[in-house]
């Protein structure tokens, strides 16, 4: 097994990011984007993406093995080729920025995937989004680059779902099979284009699965306990000064 040289502290990051990973996929929406400029901040931008993505393809088949029955398949047909076009961008600019600017585009993201959560609570109820193929294809193209970029794409989607007004098990059902197809479809840009998968990311991320299986747990009981306005506002602003330490 690989030895890792991480502090006690960045292991309890670790496990807290795990968590909110397990969290983000039984209803607890948002959390996991905390987890991306942490990791960005202890990796640096363009490590980190490669430490994350296994986490979350392991949180993706909990998703995909609950939910998998309530997907809407003509959805996903017409967004993955955009997807694909805005992850073959990613790949490019990834291959061409420094890590300060990696971080930078990522900080960047995240601040838009928070503009875009707050969009979506001020206009519940609102269709502020045609159903157009332009549209399906600007959400495609933007969400394929920011999950490549940062894993930040969850945001994104849930704007394009939510203006095609799919019912809750709908909407969950195929963003969990979007983010499979597209998590697994990474995996090996990853280990090959950018090469940041290595054995040792993964029996790091190994290591972590517990601390995901915590968190769908915890996430269960959070969405019990809590009211969701609360719970979201903490985690914008968590979110937020987190983005805003990587632009430091």
């Amino acid at each position: 097994m690989p030895d890792f040289d991480f502090t006690i502290v960045q292991w309890l990051l670790f496990y807290a990011c795990a968590m909110f990973i397990g969290m983000s996929k039984v209803g607890v929406p948002g959390v996991s984007l905390i987890v991306v400029p942490t990791l960005a901040i202890i990796f640096g931008g363009k490590a980190s993406t490669g430490v994350l993505l296994p986490m979350l393809m392991m949180a993706d088949l909990f998703g995909v093995g609950y939910y998998h029955r309530h997907a809407e398949w003509k959805y996903l047909w017409k967004l993955l080729p955009w997807a694909f076009v805005g992850i073959g961008i990613a790949l490019w600019v990834g291959e061409v920025v420094n890590d300060i600017w990696f971080k930078n585009i990522i900080a960047i993201l995240v601040f838009v995937c928070i503009a875009l959560m707050l969009l979506k609570d001020r206009n519940k109820g609102k269709n502020l989004f045609p159903d157009t193929w332009w549209f399906a294809a600007t959400m495609g193209v933007l969400g394929g680059f920011a999950t490549m970029i940062g894993n930040v794409a969850g945001p994104i989607f849930a704007i394009y779902l939510l203006a095609m007004h799919l019912p809750k098990n709908s909407f969950i059902g195929t963003s969990a099979w979007f983010f499979m197809i597209v998590n697994f479809s990474k995996f090996p840009l990853h280990i090959f284009v950018w090469e940041t998968i290595t054995w040792k990311t993964l029996t790091l991320d190994l290591l972590l699965l517990p601390g995901i299986a915590a968190g769908a747990f915890l996430g269960v009981w959070l969405v019990k306990k809590f009211s969701d306005k609360l719970y979201r506002t903490f985690v914008i602003i968590i979110t937020a000064l987190s983005a805003f330490l990587l632009l430091i």
